[in-house]
């Protein structure tokens, strides 16, 4: 429906579905002219810049033996200091955003206890090929103060960028923009890009704090768009700085740990080639002048630091669609910034021309269409998918392990929709919209893909391990508002 019918009667809007007691509880005590306000712009603190990047903390293995990788994990409160002598409240996973590093054929035993008070949640391990009950999908769901073991082994072939987020139904966009997500590195045996490199984590989230250093409880607008903060972090800094010699060459692999932030990115005064996307490398190198990054989506760069100076990573311009007042600026933003000197790097290797094989899925023998809608009627917002709000004990689709499937994702709504599919990867074959159908230029594994208002989108994939897994819009909001169905994979 068109977004001007959508805004009709914004002030009494009401949220269906079992997410509405907590998107209520987020939006806290806001009177009630506050429930549309966008945040105050007045005496919001100012993050210092300019610091050098730092690395995220690393989760220890505390396993003795080879091909084990064991660690315990926690989600609890605690403090952050993102502004000067300011403390932000915030949930954090030990303490703040790991990244865990394993490699290919390891067994993963990782004992997580919710540490939230009264709420339940999970971890969920995003696309990562781990059985069905080891997910943490919203079936699965850990009650404050207890614990769980999750145990999965990582299958040859599936090295990639991947990251862990809460997933408990109706909880999880605020969990989330309250810090909760980490990074899960898989690194394959054989490495075929040049140590030299280097290998550097940037994790994108964004922030919202008041003048207290509290962060803000989301309002309407933030339900109706997903919520976008005020600070885009990297690493949890504002821009901060790396330096590098000219000529050198950096492996960058970028995470959009963010709600609801799209960033259409380029990086000024380097070159960007692509290596790889959300399940890993790609066949071969491509040179890009610029990329989209959607929310829950990754990528891995080679940038190429040839000329003396700054060169900065940037934020473009791009309209993904916007309900309502307050629309943020996406372009003009400094994420990072490279100080290159006028050194010369020695002895940096070349880039291989070619990474990896990617066979390309069989015939598929069903055809599945899926569509995303949103819409208002009298004053209740929803969020569909075939015209249904999730529930959590209705099966949508049936499938079977093995299965080569195509899948249409049609957007029918007035925003951009990032589809995400649980259990596995899998190949873009193609977009259409307005009669113009584009195919990519390479072929890639992923398991988050936009869906442009108006767009389908048409995904070739298959499911090798058995039982329920969820697809949905990861716009956090929209998933927890009922933008999400299920699929029971059969033996």
């Amino acid at each position: 429906m068109h977004r001007r019918n959508f805004l009709t009667g914004l002030a009494g809007l009401a949220i269906s579905g079992p997410a509405a007691a907590q998107m209520m509880h987020d939006m806290g005590h806001m009177g009630a002219s506050g429930a549309h306000d966008m945040p105050m712009t007045r005496g919001k603190p100012v993050l210092p810049e300019g610091q050098p990047l730092r690395e995220l903390p690393r989760l220890m293995n505390e396993a003795g033996e080879a091909g084990l990788f064991k660690a315990r994990l926690a989600a609890e409160p605690g403090l952050v200091r993102f502004a000067d002598r300011l403390d932000t409240p915030a949930l954090l996973y030990n303490g703040g955003n790991p990244v865990i590093e394993a490699r290919e054929g390891d067994r993963v035993e990782i004992r997580f206890r919710n540490g939230i008070p009264d709420e339940p949640t999970t971890v969920h391990w995003h696309g990562m090929p781990v059985p069905a009950d080891q997910d943490g999908n919203p079936m699965e769901s850990i009650a404050s103060g207890s614990e769980r073991l999750y145990a999965f082994d990582l299958p040859q072939g599936s090295a990639a960028s991947y990251w862990f987020h809460p997933h408990p139904h109706g909880f999880t966009a605020a969990q989330v923009y309250r810090g909760l997500a980490g990074i899960f590195l898989v690194k394959p045996k054989d490495d075929p890009i040049p140590a030299e490199y280097g290998d550097t984590v940037l994790m994108f989230t964004d922030l919202r704090i008041a003048e207290d250093g509290s962060m803000p409880a989301s309002n309407m607008i933030d339900v109706m768009n997903g919520r976008v903060g005020d600070h885009v972090l990297v690493n949890g800094q504002k821009n901060p700085v790396l330096t590098a010699r000219k000529g050198e060459k950096r492996r960058l692999r970028l995470f959009n740990a963010t709600n609801a932030r799209f960033l259409r990115l380029a990086f000024e005064n380097a070159a960007m080639v692509l290596i790889g996307t959300d399940g890993g490398l790609i066949e071969a190198p491509v040179g890009i002048d610029e990329l989209l990054l959607a929310p829950a989506e990754r990528v891995e760069l080679i940038i190429s630091f040839d000329r003396p100076g700054a060169a900065k990573l940037v934020t473009l311009d791009y309209d993904r669609g916007w309900m309502g007042p307050g629309k943020p600026e996406a372009a003009g933003i400094t994420l990072l910034t490279a100080n290159v000197s006028e050194e010369a790097a020695p002895n940096v290797p070349l880039l291989p021309a070619t990474l990896r094989t990617i066979d390309r899925l069989a015939e598929p023998a069903v055809t599945r269409r899926f569509v995303l809608t949103e819409s208002m009627e009298g004053m209740e917002m929803k969020f569909l998918i075939n015209g249904a709000s999730f529930d959590m004990n209705r099966i949508d689709e049936i499938s079977k392990v093995g299965q080569v499937e195509l899948w249409e994702i049609v957007n029918q709504a007035d925003m951009d929709h990032p589809f995400h599919v649980h259990g596995t990867q899998f190949q873009l074959v193609e977009r259409e919209k307005d009669g113009a159908v584009t195919q990519p230029s390479y072929r890639a594994w992923k398991d988050t893909v936009n869906v442009a208002a108006g767009e389908t989108v048409r995904i070739l994939l298959r499911q090798d391990l058995p039982g329920r897994r969820m697809y949905h819009c990861h716009i956090l909001e929209h998933e927890d508002l009922g933008m999400m169905g299920t699929v029971d994979v059969r033996a």
